[in-house]
């Protein structure tokens, strides 16, 4: 936890008193001694994850091709190319199952 000091707005460093912890500036006099458990706990709000592949909606119109399912073996398989790296990489190829119940999706 960082605290400032109150006079020059310095960050406080803590150090063991005569009787007690204290807070202490390094540049000026301005001494905080500790009397009771201080704890201060802050969790930072998580940003949403969008979905880069553009969620169901994605696979829609897509065409598929003879690619091996790796879970299921069906021979078919929905694929689409995105630019996920620098210009000058080429496209990843994300193939999802065309059998109804796996569903499967892998890239290549």
């Amino acid at each position: 936890m960082l605290t400032f000091c109150p006079v020059c707005a310095n960050v406080l460093i803590v150090e063991e008193g005569t009787k007690c912890y204290r807070f202490a500036c390094n540049t000026c006099p301005y001494v905080h001694n500790v009397t009771r458990k201080i704890s201060n706990r802050k969790y930072p709000k998580l940003k949403e994850v969008d979905d880069v592949l553009g969620g169901a909606a994605a696979w829609e119109n897509v065409d598929s091709t003879e690619e091996t399912c790796p879970k299921c073996r069906h021979p078919r398989a929905f694929f689409m190319q995105i630019q996920t790296r620098s210009a000058d990489e080429p496209m990843t190829t994300f193939y999802k199952c065309c059998k109804m119940d796996c569903g499967h999706r892998w890239r290549d």
